[in-house]
């Protein structure tokens, strides 16, 4: 079997302040087979890129991203942060990336030819406005044959295929899901019946027997988020269709 297709999880953002545009640009030129990052509602609806609820981390703000609007959001510096944290791997460019948006991410990646794992920061208040927002955008994007959309609200996958049938979708399972679980196989189950096309699943709840039965039901499996290059090598047996690294030069590099 070949090796999993390399994914760059939120860019590379062990080089660059993730969920920029500058990660995705890094990720592009190290080779990265894909590209994973993170939407979220600005306060004028236009879906935005970033991971957390609020600035905080990573805008040095403590206001959350659904009560500004995308504009807002664009004047705000979330790559300082990176610099701070990581003074080798710092670059004056970094201070001068904020928020950008769905519309302009994809706009950057038009030449891409790789995957793009689109994850909906959805919660039960907003998953169908965001689900809405989201497929407006990608409907029209000469990307769509490449994207997968996924989301730990599994509610939102029913939305988004309603919306936009012919897009690729994946049910998002954290280690978590095992307080309420008996079996991981189960997970295919559950997968199906919100009519997910493939799984992300967390590497710890990866098994021999779990791969085994994702492949016998032809559910791709991707493994997030892996930054140990043994994964390439003790799992190459395993039938795992990606895995999403923060570190996709060094995975590409030793594979």
């Amino acid at each position: 079997m070949t090796r999993p297709l390399i994914i760059a999880h939120r860019g590379a953002s062990v080089r660059a302040p993730e969920n920029t545009l500058v990660a995705f640009e890094m990720a592009i030129e190290v080779g990265a087979e894909g590209v994973e990052f993170d939407v979220q509602l600005a306060k004028d609806g236009a879906p935005v890129i970033i991971h957390d609820p609020t600035l905080v981390r990573t805008g040095g703000r403590n206001e959350r991203v659904a009560d500004l609007s995308s504009e807002q959001l664009s004047k705000v510096d979330v790559g300082s942060w990176f610099n701070r944290k990581f003074p080798k791997s710092a670059l004056p460019e970094f201070a001068k990336q904020t928020v950008p948006t769905l519309t302009q991410v994809l706009g950057l990646l038009k030449d891409f030819r790789g995957l793009i794992y689109v994850e909906l920061k959805a919660g039960e208040e907003n998953f169908r406005e965001l689900s809405s927002a989201a497929c407006e955008i990608i409907r029209d994007s000469p990307l769509l044959p490449q994207i997968i959309v996924k989301s730990f609200k599994l509610g939102t996958i029913p939305e988004v295929k309603h919306l936009l049938p012919a897009v690729q979708t994946a049910a998002l399972f954290a280690p978590e899901i095992m307080y309420y679980m008996r079996r991981r196989e189960h997970l295919i189950a559950i997968s199906r019946e919100f009519g997910a096309d493939q799984i992300s699943l967390h590497r710890s709840l990866v098994t021999p027997r779990f791969c085994a039965l994702a492949d016998e039901s032809r559910m791709p499996l991707t493994v997030w988020t892996v930054d140990d290059p043994q994964w390439l090598f003790r799992r190459k047996k395993l039938k795992i269709g990606a895995l999403i690294t923060n570190d996709p030069e060094q995975f590409l590099r030793l594979s």
